[in-house]
């Protein structure tokens, strides 16, 4: 053997059957999102509906790309609740005083 000859070499001519170690290959590209298919039983409000619907849309997303949809579905139920505020209700009963003699 030569002084010239890397370790692998002389590992590989000093064992028979083994193989130098292979150089490191490209980044392993981490496997596609699997969507978790989560059942969403409708509510009944069509916008609200829509609204959840939408959290399936992270399902195809990277995990940094599901805070976006988060977000997006937060503000929209936030948005549907503060409407429901803000619509007039039947007045409120006046209030009832009890005298006690």
């Amino acid at each position: 053997m030569s002084e010239s000859a890397s370790e692998a070499e002389t590992t590989a001519r000093a064992v028979p059957g083994a193989t130098p170690p292979s150089e490191p290959g490209p980044e392993h590209e981490p496997a596609a999102p699997a969507p978790l298919d989560l059942p969403r039983t409708p509510t009944g409000d069509a916008e609200i509906d829509a609204r959840l619907a939408r959290l399936a849309d992270a399902d195809h997303l990277p995990t940094d790309g599901h805070v976006e949809v988060y977000e997006d579905v937060h503000q929209g139920l936030r948005d549907a609740l503060t409407a429901l505020d803000a619509r007039p209700g039947p007045p409120a009963p006046p209030p009832s005083h009890q005298h006690r003699s």
